[in-house]
């Protein structure tokens, strides 16, 4: 499958070192007033080059329209957009053409295609994330404006915020270079980073995003659940590792009369381990996930590999790149959920009179 969402739907093009990236939008409402400047916002939170703490690469990743908008309003028909790439450095992996590079998509795109794209990994690449923030900054435009979506940084290797998110100041995620909105813990973060970067090595962690004011109702039974729509999304970002929900893995250590969330009068539940999700439909109250990723796989220091031939070889990194991924992930993850709800959003309007 090669589209992103059931009704409101993504296609893209493009690779990290090509001529630029970009997409199609099918779908999406007429008649919507279009605020460019937060889609630039949250393309300008995913560049590279922002901070000391990730890729240096620079890139404006200036977003142009091309269809599917007039006087500033969506026409109904479909969205086209383009970025350019303007800082390819192709010959940074020169070295890896007849390489394969350790957890990397090499190995597996050659094998299937019989050809690959080794510059910055292809189509493979992470830059293609930001055409799903394009498309999700639009699509958070067409819901309900009480509905507020937030990702930040929950852990960095074993360094964890320890406070809920109930304890916690979103406006402050982008405060620091690593978004965690508690300071303390974004100081340890980013020396973490700093120091893993100094030694040619890569670090992981998760992000923690919540969804608050979503009605009751979003998510379809059985194969289009509302959590399993999330979770296949998040984990087609690259790196991803594992998803969880609500209670996630560590529900599965508790009884069921512990785990029941128990009713209100108003409807509302008195806890939330269900994490706003009951049947695969939101129940009103916030929905909240946490991401796993893994190390960045481009490791600057030697790495014992095998080429196409299957001959041992030794590879090492070389170029510009993230010492670790989650910084740059936050707005990926937040616009990636807010294209999931308006897809099904928009399912839902056709579900009763």
């Amino acid at each position: 499958m090669f589209n992103l969402g059931n009704f409101l739907t993504l296609s893209t093009f493009g690779e990290s070192h090509g001529e630029a990236y970009g997409g199609i939008l099918n779908n999406f409402p007429a008649g919507l007033e279009i605020n460019f400047d937060e889609i630039q916002k949250q393309l300008d939170r995913r560049k590279p080059g922002q901070s000391s703490i990730v890729t240096q690469r620079k890139e404006s990743d200036t977003v142009k329209f091309l269809s599917g908008i007039f006087e500033g309003k969506s026409t109904g028909t479909p969205i086209g957009f383009l970025v350019p790439n303007e800082n390819q450095k192709s010959k940074d992996y020169d070295h890896i053409s007849q390489y394969y590079r350790p957890s990397h998509a090499d190995f597996t795109y050659d094998k299937k295609f019989g050809i690959r794209d080794f510059r910055g990994g292809g189509k493979s690449s992470a830059r293609e994330t930001l055409n799903w923030v394009i498309a999700g900054s639009l699509a958070k435009q067409l819901l309900p404006k009480e509905i507020k979506i937030n990702a930040y940084v929950s852990s960095v290797g074993d360094i964890f915020c320890e406070k809920s998110y109930q304890e916690l100041d979103f406006s402050k995620i982008d405060s620091n270079d690593v978004r965690c909105p508690d300071a303390e813990t974004a100081e340890k973060m980013i020396s973490k980073i700093k120091e893993i970067k100094k030694e040619g090595n890569t670090i992981g962690g998760t992000i923690t995003c919540v969804l608050q004011n979503v009605p009751v109702g979003i998510g379809e039974p059985v194969f289009g659940k509302l959590q399993a729509e999330l979770a296949k999304g998040m984990m087609n970002i690259n790196a991803a590792k594992g998803f969880e929900y609500g209670s996630g893995f560590c529900g599965a250590r508790m009884t069921g009369a512990e785990h029941n969330d128990q009713f209100s009068e108003d409807g509302t539940t008195k806890t939330n381990l269900s994490g706003g999700i009951q049947g695969g439909i939101s129940n009103g109250m916030d929905i909240y996930f946490r991401v796993a990723f893994k190390p960045v796989a481009t490791i600057l220091r030697p790495q014992e590999s095998i080429d196409k031939e299957g001959n041992k070889v030794t590879v090492e990194g070389k170029g510009r790149h993230d010492p670790c991924v989650l910084p740059r992930a936050v707005p990926i993850v937040e616009n990636l959920a807010a294209f999931i709800i308006a897809d099904l959003y928009l399912i839902n309007k056709i579900r009763k009179f």
